[in-house]
C-alpha cells in the first residue's frame, strides 16, 4: 500500500497534507480558533465578502498561472485512481536511477497501448511529456487527455500508408551491405506518379519500411539497403511478384522543435521508440528518432541529455485486476566524442546514430524480460516458479531479476548449441508445458500444489473409513472459506449489478471489437491483445458517469426522494461501485482457494490432482539438476549475485550477432 501511495506523494507529503486537512476542519469548526473570524472581529468595518471576493480572486490568478501543472496534476490523480481500479498491484523498481532534475527522454517498451503512458505517468515523480501518435491525438478522450498530459503529437508514416499500384520483385540480395541499393522491377506499377525519393515502401506481412533512392521510371527504381532490409527481403518469396505499401515521407521539423524547446527548458520527454504497441514477448525494431533528437540536443544547446530505459512487464496483461511491474534502468548517455561524426552527416552520421540506438535497445532489454516467444515465456515462469524456496515471497527487484536470468541463460545455451538444443533439454521443456497445461486445465495455480502434497502427506493411512477428499476438505475448514464467499456475494451483488456488470459487459464487448479491428490492421500484433484493455478503461470512463447519470434521472423522476436525498444517493454510486471490485477480488481468492479442494470431489480430477504433487517435485528435481549441469557454462549469470543488466544482454547480442555470421559464412 505504501509503494502505490508513493506514485503520487512521498509518505511525509501524505502526512503533512492529512495533518492540514484536519487542521482546517478544526478551524471551520471553531470560531474561536478561526482567523479570518478573529480579523473581522478586530476591524468590523472589512465586511466578509470582502475577504472571500480577494480570496477568489487569488485563487484565480492562481489557477491561471499554474493551469498547465494543476491539469497535469489533476489528471494524474484522476489516472491514478484508474489505475487502482484496473490493477490489482503495480509495483516499481529502481527509481533511483531516475534523475531528479534536468532534462531526461524516458524510453519504454510498448506492450498495453495507452495503459503504457498511464503506467509510467503514475509511477514517475517527473512530470512527462509524450510523444504522441497524430492518429491518437485526434481521437475523442484520448487526444483531450493527451493534451492535458502535455503530449506532442507525431505523424507516422504507417499511419497514412496505402497500396502500390501492381506489384514488385528484387534483384538478388546476396553479397550487399549497408549503404548500398537494391533494384526493384514493378508490373502494373506506377513508380513516377505514387512515389518519391525520400518515401518507403512495405512488404507484405513486413513492418521494416525501406527508403527508395532513386526513381527510374514506372517499373523501375532503387531502394536503400540499411539496419534489417535484408533479412526483411530474405522472408519474401523474390524473385516471384508480391504486392507493397507505399509510407509516404514525413516531414518532422516541427514535432523536433518542440522537442528540443522542453528539453532545453528542463523537461522530460516519453518515447516508445518502437514505433507502436503490439504483444510479441520481445522488443521490435527501434525508431532512429530517439537518438537524432538525443544528438540534436547535444548539437544545439550543449545537454548531453540522460535516456532512461523504463520496462514494462504485464502480468495477464489484458485482464481486468492484472499486475504491472514498472522497472527504470540505468541512464545511456551519448560518448561526447560522436558528435563531430554526426555532424558531418551521411554515413558518418547513421552510423553513430545508428549506434546509440543499439545501445538504448540494449538498455531496454535490460529492465525487461525478452524472449523469442510466448511459449518460451511459459516455459521461464514455469521454471522460475519451480526453482524458487518454496513459502518465500520474492519481491519484485527478486522476480525481474531471476526471469531475466533464466531468459539470457536460455538464449545463450541456444546459441551454444547452435539452436539444437540435447533431447533431454527438450523433454524437460515439455514436461514443464506440460504441466502448466494440466495446471491450468484444472484451474489452479503452481502454490496451490505445494499445499497439496503437503496435505497429502498428514493424510496416512488411518483416515477412520472417510476419504481423503473428505479429510482435505475437514481439514481446510471449507465450511468457513463458503460462508465467507457467500457474505461477502451478498453484499457486493446488488452494487455489482447494477453499477458494474452493465459497463463489464459493454467495455468487454467493445475491448473485443477493437482488437479485431487493431489485428487486422497491424503488421506486427499477434493476437491483438495490447489493445484490450486501454479500449475497455476508455469505454468505462465514457459509460460510469453515463450510466450514473442515468440512475439519477430515474431517482429524480420515479421517487419521491429530496435533494439531499438524491445528493448522497449520486455521491454513493462511486464507493458502492469501488466497494463492489474489492469485494468481488476477495470473493474470487475464496474461489481459487476452494477450487482445488471442490475438484478432488470430482473422481477423474481427483486423480490428476493427487498426481500433481509427485509430478511437480520431480521436475523440480528434474530442473535443479540441470541448471546445476550447465549453470556454471553461463558464468556470472549463475554465480554473480548482483548483475549489470546491460552488460548481459549487450554480451548476449554479441553472442547472437557472432553466430548469425558463422551462418552466413
Amino acid at each position: 500500500m505504501g509503494e502505490k501511495r508513493e506514485t503520487m506523494l512521498s509518505e511525509l507529503d501524505y502526512t503533512k497534507a492529512q495533518l492540514v486537512f484536519f487542521y482546517i476542519i478544526v478551524l471551520l469548526s471553531l470560531d474561536v480558533l478561526n482567523p479570518v473570524k478573529i480579523f473581522l472581529h478586530v476591524f468590523p468595518a472589512i465586511s466578509p465578502w470582502h475577504v472571500a471576493s480577494l480570496a477568489i480572486g487569488c485563487m484565480v490568478y492562481t489557477f491561471i498561472m499554474n493551469l498547465r501543472p494543476l491539469i497535469y496534476f489533476s489528471t494524474k490523480i484522476f489516472f491514478h485512481s484508474i489505475l487502482s481500479i484496473f490493477f490489482n498491484d503495480v509495483q516499481v523498481v529502481g527509481r533511483e536511477n531516475i534523475p531528479k532534475y534536468g532534462p531526461v527522454i524516458f524510453t519504454a517498451n510498448h506492450a498495453n497501448q495507452f495503459m503504457d503512458g498511464l503506467m509510467i505517468m503514475c509511477t514517475c515523480q517527473r512530470t512527462i511529456s509524450y510523444l504522441v501518435a497524430e492518429k491518437s491525438w485526434y481521437r475523442p478522450i484520448i487526444g483531450h487527455l493527451a493534451w492535458a498530459m502535455g503530449g506532442v503529437p507525431v505523424k507516422r508514416a504507417q499511419d497514412s500508408a496505402k497500396k502500390g499500384a501492381g506489384c514488385i520483385t528484387v534483384a538478388a540480395a546476396a553479397g550487399l551491405a549497408d549503404d548500398d541499393v537494391i533494384r526493384v522491377v514493378g508490373k502494373g506499377t506506377k513508380f513516377s506518379t505514387e512515389l518519391r525519393v525520400g518515401d518507403k515502401i512495405r512488404f507484405p506481412k513486413s513492418a521494416l519500411g525501406i527508403k527508395v533512392t532513386s526513381i527510374e521510371n514506372d517499373e523501375a527504381m532503387c531502394l536503400k539497403v540499411e539496419d534489417g532490409v535484408l533479412d526483411a527481403i530474405s522472408t519474401q518469396p523474390f524473385p516471384d511478384y508480391v504486392t507493397f505499401d507505399i509510407l509516404p515521407r514525413v516531414d518532422q521539423k516541427d514535432v523536433f522543435k518542440n522537442v528540443l524547446e522542453k528539453l532545453a527548458s528542463g523537461g522530460t520527454i516519453g518515447i516508445f521508440p518502437e514505433g507502436g504497441s503490439h504483444d510479441r514477448t520481445d522488443l521490435l525494431p527501434l525508431k532512429v528518432g530517439v537518438a537524432l533528437i538525443a544528438y540534436s540536443e547535444l548539437e544545439k544547446d550543449g545537454i548531453n541529455v540522460p535516456i532512461v530505459p523504463v520496462g514494462l512487464n504485464y502480468f495477464r496483461a489484458h485482464r481486468f485486476r492484472g499486475k504491472a511491474t514498472v522497472e527504470f534502468g540505468s541512464p545511456t548517455y551519448i560518448e561526447p566524442g560522436t558528435l563531430k561524426d554526426y555532424q558531418k552527416g551521411g554515413a558518418d552520421k547513421r552510423r553513430v546514430c545508428n549506434s546509440l540506438l543499439a545501445r538504448i535497445e540494449n538498455s531496454m532489454r535490460s529492465v525487461i524480460v525478452s524472449v523469442p516467444d510466448y511459449e518460451t515465456m511459459q516455459v521461464i515462469h514455469a521454471a522460475r516458479r519451480l526453482y524458487r524456496e518454496d513459502g518465500i515471497t520474492q519481491t519484485a527487484e527478486q522476480r525481474q531479476d531471476m526471469g531475466r536470468r533464466f531468459a539470457e541463460g536460455y538464449k545463450r545455451l541456444l546459441l551454444s548449441v547452435n539452436g539444437e538444443p540435447p533431447q533431454e533439454w527438450l523433454d524437460l521443456q515439455s514436461r514443464l508445458l506440460a504441466y502448466q497445461k494440466e495446471l491450468t486445465a484444472l484451474g489452479i495455480r503452481d502454490y496451490q500444489v505445494v499445499g497439496l502434497d503437503y496435505e497429502e502427506a498428514e493424510l496416512g493411512d488411518g483416515n477412520g473409513g472417510q476419504s481423503k477428499g473428505e479429510t482435505v476438505l475437514h481439514r481446510m475448514n471449507i465450511v468457513g472459506h463458503i460462508t465467507h464467499l457467500l457474505f461477502i456475494g451478498t453484499l457486493a451483488a446488488l452494487p455489482a449489478i447494477l453499477l458494474n456488470l452493465p459497463v463489464g459487459l459493454a467495455s468487454r464487448i467493445y475491448s473485443n471489437r477493437r482488437r479485431k479491428a487493431a489485428l487486422a490492421a497491424s503488421k506486427v500484433k499477434v493476437k491483438g491483445y495490447d489493445v484490450m484493455l486501454s479500449e475497455r478503461v476508455l469505454c468505462s470512463i465514457v459509460l460510469v458517469p453515463t450510466l450514473w447519470v442515468t440512475y439519477a434521472a430515474l431517482l429524480f423522476f420515479f421517487t419521491n426522494l429530496d435533494g439531499p436525498a438524491l445528493a448522497v444517493c449520486i455521491t454513493c454510486f462511486p464507493l458502492f461501485s469501488y466497494w463492489s471490485i474489492m469485494a468481488a477480488e476477495s470473493g474470487m481468492v475464496d474461489v481459487k482457494d476452494l477450487r482445488p479442494y471442490v475438484m478432488k470431489l470430482i473422481p477423474s480430477a481427483r486423480r490428476r490432482l493427487t498426481a500433481l504433487p509427485a509430478t511437480r517435485k520431480a521436475l523440480r528435481k528434474d530442473l535443479r539438476k540441470m541448471i546445476r549441469l550447465i549453470g556454471p557454462s553461463l558464468g556470472e549469470l549463475y554465480y554473480e549475485k548482483q548483475l549489470d543488466w546491460q552488460k548481459i544482454t549487450l554480451e548476449t547480442r554479441k553472442m547472437s550477432i557472432t553466430e548469425e555470421s558463422k551462418k552466413d559464412e
